[in-house]
C-alpha cells in the first residue's frame, strides 16, 4: 500500500485518537480523556520534540488516572517506574513443582523428549479442523532430521553443541537437489505455520502481512510454538498428570533445540531456522510462557489475583514474553539496541493482555469461573465477585473499568515510545497491531463500559481503516505533528 503524506494529512482534522473517522462536530469529550487532550494543546517546543521526560509523562498519566476517578484517589494506585521484567522468575508454586516432577518422570522414561503419545504434539484435531486439512505430514522423519542438520550447518561455528548421535551435514558440499528438497520442506512448514496463524489469530496475521517475507515467516513460527504450547495445556485430559508430562517433554524439547539444534517435527524446523537467522533470540521468554500457561491450569494455577503485581506477572508470562520473542526478528533502528527496546516490547505485551482481560470479564467469570481483575481493585471501587458472576453493571463497575482502561492505555503509551526504536520495515505492523488492539478499549467505552454482558469487537474493515493512521505514526513527521489525541513522544535517546 502506497500512502502519500499529503493525502494522509487531509484526514487529520477528522480522526479520533484511534484513527477512526469522526465528524468534527462529533468529537468525543469523555471526561476521563479531557486532561490528556488539554495537555496536548500545549505548544510543541522548537524542533518538534516534547521537552518533558519519559518519567514526567508517566507521572502525568498516573495523575490523570487517579484524579479522573474519585474512588481511586486514596493513595498511589499505579507504579511510576518501568515495567517489571519477570524473566525466569521461579517460585515454590504448586504448578512449578509439578512441572519439575513431570520432567523428571519424562527424563527417566523410554519416551523420547517431546515425542507425543499420538500425532504431532500440540497439533490436535481441533487445530487441524480449524485449518481445514492435515498438518505436518509432508516429510519423513529422516528427511526432517537431515533438513535439521542442513540448518545447523548454517549456524556460526560452536553455536550449537554437538552430540555423538546427531546427524551432521556439510551445507557447503551438499548436492543441489538435496538443498532444493530441504528448502521445499522448510517452505511448506512455513506455509502451514502461516495457515495456523491465520486460523487462530486473524488480527495478528494481518499485521504480519506488513512485514518482509523472512520476518513474517519467523513470526509465524514463533506464533505456532505459542499456539502448540497453549493446546498442550488446554487439551481435554483425564488428569493433569498427562498434561504435565507432555508439557515437561515440550520444555525439554525446547531446551534441546536451543542447546543442540535438535528437532522432532517440521514445525521445529521453522523454529530452528529462526534461531539460526536470529541468533540473539533468547530461550528465556519461551520458558516463561510455559509457566504462564500453567498459571491457568485448574487445581494447579491461579483463578484469582490479589494484587496488580500478581496479575502483572501473569501478563508478562503469557503476553510480554511474545514481545521479547519477536524483538530480535523485528530488529532495531540505527542507534538503538534490543536492550533499549526491551521495556516497550514488554509494555506492549502487557497492554494486549490487559485488553483481553477487560474485554472478557463476563465471559471469564461465567464460563470459566475466573476473575483476573485484581481483588485490591475490586475492593477499592466497591465491586464484588457476585456482581461479576451475576453480570450487574453499576456505577462502581463503570468507575472500576475506567480505571482499568486508563491503566491499559498507560502501557500502550509506553509501548508506542518503542516503535521508533525498531527497524523501519518493522514499525508499521507493530504500530497497526497496537492501534487495532487499543481500539478494543474504545469499543468497551462505546458499550457503556459493559464487559459483563457485551464483548467489544473491532471488525475487519475498521482494522483496515486504521492502517493509514498507523503508517503516519511510524513517520518522523508524526513527532512534529502528532495526530489529534496522540501524546508527544519524548526524546528517549536523552534518557537511554
Amino acid at each position: 500500500m502506497k500512502i502519500t503524506p499529503l493525502a494522509l494529512l487531509a484526514f487529520l482534522s477528522t480522526v479520533d485518537r484511534s484513527g477512526a473517522f469522526v465528524p468534527p462536530t462529533q468529537v468525543r469529550q469523555d471526561t476521563l480523556q479531557l486532561p490528556i487532550l488539554h495537555s496536548l494543546t500545549a505548544p510543541i517546543p522548537p524542533g518538534g520534540r516534547s521537552n518533558r521526560s519519559e518519567t514526567e509523562l508517566d507521572k502525568e498519566h498516573e495523575d490523570i488516572i487517579i484524579s479522573a476517578v474519585p474512588a481511586a484517589s486514596n493513595g498511589k494506585i499505579l507504579e511510576g517506574g518501568k515495567v517489571i521484567d519477570f524473566e525466569s522468575l521461579r517460585g515454590p508454586s504448586m504448578a512449578e513443582n509439578a512441572l519439575e516432577e513431570a520432567k523428571a518422570i519424562v527424563a527417566k522414561s523410554t519416551r523420547r523428549h517431546g515425542e507425543p503419545h499420538t500425532g504431532i504434539l500440540g497439533i490436535n484435531q481441533e487445530v487441524i479442523a480449524e485449518v481445514g486439512h492435515e498438518l505436518g505430514t509432508f516429510a519423513t522423519s529422516q528427511d526432517i532430521q537431515n533438513c535439521a542438520a542442513y540448518l545447523r550447518s548454517k549456524a556460526a561455528s560452536g553455536f550449537f553443541e554437538q552430540r555423538t548421535a546427531t546427524t551432521v551435514v556439510n551445507g557447503e558440499t551438499l548436492p543441489s537437489p538435496q538443498k532444493a528438497e530441504f528448502d521445499r520442506i522448510l517452505r511448506q512448514a512455513y506455509l502451514e505455520s502461516g495457515e495456523v496463524t491465520s486460523a487462530f489469530a486473524k488480527t495478528f496475521y494481518l499485521g504480519t502481512q506488513l512485514l518482509p517475507e523472512a520476518s513474517r515467516e519467523a513470526i509465524w513460527a514463533i506464533y505456532v510454538w505459542c499456539r502448540r504450547t497453549d493446546e498442550i495445556v488446554d487439551a481435554p485430559r483425564d488428569s493433569n498428570e498427562e498434561m504435565l508430562q507432555d508439557l515437561g517433554a515440550w520444555e525439554m524439547r525446547l531446551e534441546n533445540l536451543w542447546k543442540y539444534g535438535e528437532v522432532a517435527d517440521v514445525y521445529d524446523l521453522c523454529l530452528l531456522d529462526v534461531l539460526v537467522k536470529y541468533p540473539t533470540l533468547p530461550i528465556t521468554p519461551f520458558m516463561d510462557m510455559i509457566r504462564g500457561m500453567l498459571m491457568d491450569v485448574p487445581q494447579l494455577g491461579q483463578d484469582r489475583y490479589d494484587s496488580f503485581n500478581e496479575l502483572h506477572l501473569y501478563c508478562y508470562r503469557v503476553a510480554g514474553t511474545v514481545g521479547l520473542m519477536c524483538l530480535p526478528v523485528f530488529g532495531c533502528a540505527e542507534g538503538w539496541t534490543e536492550k533499549m527496546a526491551k521495556e516497550p516490547a514488554l509494555s506492549l505485551g502487557v497492554a494486549f493482555q490487559l485488553t483481553n482481560i477487560l474485554r472478557d470479564v463476563g465471559e471469564d467469570a461465567v464460563k470459566r469461573g475466573r476473575v483476573y481483575l485484581p481483588q485490591e481493585d475490586l475492593d477499592r471501587f466497591g465491586v464484588t465477585e457476585d456482581q461479576l458472576f451475576e453480570q450487574r453493571v453499576d456505577e462502581n463497575y463503570i468507575n472500576m473499568m475506567k480505571f482499568q482502561i486508563a491503566r491499559a492505555r498507560m502501557y500502550y503509551e509506553r509501548a508506542r515510545r518503542g516503535v521508533f526504536m525498531l527497524a523501519p520495515e518493522s514499525r508499521l505492523p507493530v504500530q497497526s497491531s497496537l492501534d487495532a488492539y487499543g481500539k478494543i478499549l474504545d469499543k468497551i467505552e462505546e458499550n457503556g463500559y459493559d464487559s459483563l454482558t457485551k464483548r467489544a469487537y473491532v471488525d475487519k474493515w475498521e482494522k483496515l481503516s486504521i492502517i493509514p493512521f498507523s503508517w503516519y505514526r511510524t513517520q518522523d513527521a508524526s513527532r512534529f505533528y502528532p495526530l489529534p489525541g496522540d501524546k508527544p513522544i519524548p526524546d528517549l535517546k536523552v534518557e537511554a
